[in-house]
């Protein structure tokens, strides 16, 4: 009886050590402006623009696939910040929260 709780305490340890590592060298690093880019498009999922939804064209934009110009309900307003963002990686119309003194 003790073996055998013994012998599943060992198991048990040597499988999560394994699952350990390989968390930490099969890391998937996720893209963030992806979304972003999604939470700047309109939202309406449409497929005007030829992609299956909004995310769909986000990721197409983030891969250098599409261009904002893509999104046909999307206001020109839009479609600046979404290049903007793409070039320099800034949201220009995100809010500036002011500093404490």
């Amino acid at each position: 009886m003790i073996q055998a709780i013994l012998m599943m305490l060992v198991v048990g340890g040597v499988l999560g050590l394994v699952l350990g590592i390989a968390g930490i060298y099969f890391t998937v690093e996720v893209d963030h402006r992806l979304e972003t880019v999604t939470t700047m498009l309109p939202g309406y999922n449409c497929g005007a623009c030829g992609f299956p939804g909004c995310s769909g064209l986000a990721s197409a934009i983030v891969d250098g696939k599409a261009t904002s110009a893509s999104c046909k309900p999307a206001k020109p307003e839009q479609r600046e910040r979404i290049t903007t963002y793409m070039a320099t990686g800034e949201d220009p119309f995100a809010k500036v929260e002011p500093q404490k003194a």
